[in-house]
């Protein structure tokens, strides 16, 4: 019996390395393209869909309101009406009942939450001197607890009448806004956190105290500005 050797099939070669670098940029160029176009197609309806919920939630946070009249600050910290649209512009809501008085001012607030920055409103009424509501505009906290703070009523019954006071001069707070743990609010002036969402509930009293501290003093120092409807 004849002994055979088995012949080892030839594999085909392998593709010059520069066929594979050009197949692999024509599909990242291809997924980018896709990536630009559905961005520039999207991103007009997401714009529109902020500005709404925007919209919405200044007269969620100042619930008297009827109309309102944006202004922006000066570089003297003076308030000045905001002309046209300026995304990065700091910008105040003044807020006016139906008979041209000044209801509040609503502000906005970010700050670092348990995932992500978390962007909320919050009303201020100067006649009682007081956050008069708060409305989260955007989060990723975890549902079922950090997103309780949208949800949760006892929790956003904190900014009913969040007491902001200012000291004979209007330059400071007489009392920060402070967490407490849940049960133990005394002070009109702290929050109450949730249980089991300690780090959201401080994210949100840190971000009121940080705004309330620098921008309260100076609404009180534009009010008469701010109190103009026309």
């Amino acid at each position: 019996m004849s002994n055979q050797q088995t012949k080892t099939p030839e594999l085909p070669p392998d593709p010059p390395s520069t066929r594979l670098i050009a197949a692999m940029g024509s599909v990242g160029l291809l997924a980018g393209i896709l990536i630009v176009m559905t961005f520039q197609i999207t991103q007009p309806y997401i714009k529109r869909n902020k500005a709404e919920l925007l919209e919405r939630a200044i007269f969620e946070v100042v619930p008297e309101a009827a109309s309102k009249k944006v202004f922006t600050l000066d570089s003297e910290g003076n308030v000045i009406p905001l002309e046209g649209e300026d995304e990065k512009a700091f910008k105040i809501y003044a807020c006016y009942r139906e008979d041209g008085s000044l209801a509040g001012v609503a502000l906005e607030a970010s700050g670092q939450g348990f995932q992500d920055v978390v962007r909320i409103l919050y009303g201020y009424s100067p006649e009682k001197q007081a956050i008069i509501g708060m409305k989260v505009l955007e989060s990723t906290e975890t549902p079922g607890l950090g997103d309780k703070i949208e949800k949760d009523p006892v929790f956003i019954s904190n900014f009913d009448s969040l007491v902001v006071t200012l000291n004979e001069d209007q330059s400071r707070l007489v009392h920060e806004i402070v967490m407490v743990k849940h049960g133990q609010k005394s002070q009109p002036w702290e929050i109450s956190a949730i249980t089991g969402a300690t780090i959201s509930s401080r994210a949100i009293t840190n971000m009121l105290r940080e705004s309330t501290q620098k921008n309260i003093p100076m609404v009180m120092k534009n009010l008469p500005k701010l109190k103009e409807a026309d």
